[in-house]
């Protein structure tokens, strides 16, 4: 009997508790469209042009608008013989209410561009070699000018590093060369292959040739970058380098692209770099093409792996991916650029 009586008043309670809860639904202050109708009344000082001019009954709209005087708790309007005039409250209330619905308007507005990927940020990364390249500026160019609001910011580091930050979500999306290990988490669009060219100090004897086989360089001392850094590229060398009959003699590495060229051209080697590091005027350095194999630098865009991709990021893939396919049109047999999106 006593469990009985108990279940009855947590039932009791708990019905208490649920009318309360629908009793305050059903009394949310006002919204948006009571503003709406109140500013369509205060500009036309007539309930049934008022109306008219929002498309629904002059009953419902006199309801509306005394629901709203209620809640505030004074007379927003003097009613007239013809018409109505606005109280001071009123004069007040319209200014407010003219503010709230134009924050409102371009809060739908900013929100709706930012959907569509016209307004907003997008991070970018880049290696340290990309901005060499001039596909790489013209992307970056283009896309500010296709998308003027929208806040771009770089960042150049390795391809481990900006791999890891894209991952991580520092970053939305990188251009880098070929990843070492697997790409977990990672979308991958390759862009193009570029050629790698041979590095050398200008007064070494091979400079005097036009163009070098790789196998020219089996005596050489090499100036290259850890393969930590350089990741699949630094690879693609060696195996390049292997297949024609010589392992690379590494004397020297450093992280920077700039800086393999700035110690070839202090004599400690010869070095293979992205054909686009001849944009690199250094005093001391001469380039010269390879004959026969020899590897290639691939430019790629990563970024994450997720269900869905921000607007920015899938315009910047969009127009990326467009250049490239414009370029192949105007150089179908060009030498050092080879490109490869799809």
């Amino acid at each position: 009997m006593h469990l009985s009586a108990h279940c009855r008043r947590d039932a009791t309670h708990t019905s208490n508790i649920w009318n309360y809860a629908y009793s305050y639904l059903l009394n949310i202050p006002m919204e948006l469209r009571h503003l709406r109708y109140f500013l369509a009344v205060a500009e036309e000082l007539h309930f049934t042009r008022a109306a008219e001019r929002l498309g629904i009954g002059q009953p419902p709209l006199s309801q509306q608008i005394q629901q709203l005087e209620k809640e505030i708790g004074t007379p927003l309007f003097r009613r007239l013989p013809r018409g109505v005039e606005l109280t001071d409250a009123g004069r007040s209330f319209q200014q407010d209410a003219r503010t709230i619905i134009d924050d409102a308007e371009r809060a739908t507005d900013r929100a709706r561009r930012v959907a569509r990927g016209e307004l907003g940020r997008i991070r970018v990364g880049m290696i340290n070699s990309a901005p060499f390249h001039p596909f790489i500026p013209r992307v970056i160019r283009e896309f500010r000018k296709l998308y003027p609001n929208v806040a771009l910011s770089l960042q150049e580091n390795s391809t481990p590093v900006l791999a890891q930050a894209v991952r991580d979500d520092q970053i939305d999306i990188a251009f880098v060369r070929p990843l070492l290990g697997d790409n977990d988490g990672l979308q991958v669009r390759n862009l193009f292959d570029e050629d790698v060219v041979i590095a050398l100090p200008s007064g070494h004897a091979l400079a005097k040739r036009q163009r070098l086989p790789l196998l020219s360089l089996s005596l050489e001392p090499f100036v290259l970058f850890p393969r930590s850094v350089g990741s699949g590229l630094y690879d693609d060398i060696i195996a390049v380098c292997r297949k024609v009959g010589f392992s690379p003699r590494i004397v020297q590495e450093t992280l920077q692209v700039t800086s393999i060229v700035n110690l070839v051209a202090a004599g400690l080697g010869v070095s293979l770099v992205p054909a686009s590091m001849q944009q690199v005027h250094t005093d001391g350095v001469t380039y010269r093409p390879i004959s026969g194999p020899r590897p290639k630098a691939r430019m790629s865009l990563i970024y994450r792996e997720t269900a869905t991709t921000t607007s920015s990021v899938t315009h910047m893939i969009k127009l990326a991916t467009q250049l490239v396919r414009a370029d192949s049109a105007k150089r179908p047999s060009a030498e050092n650029h080879e490109p490869l999106a799809s």
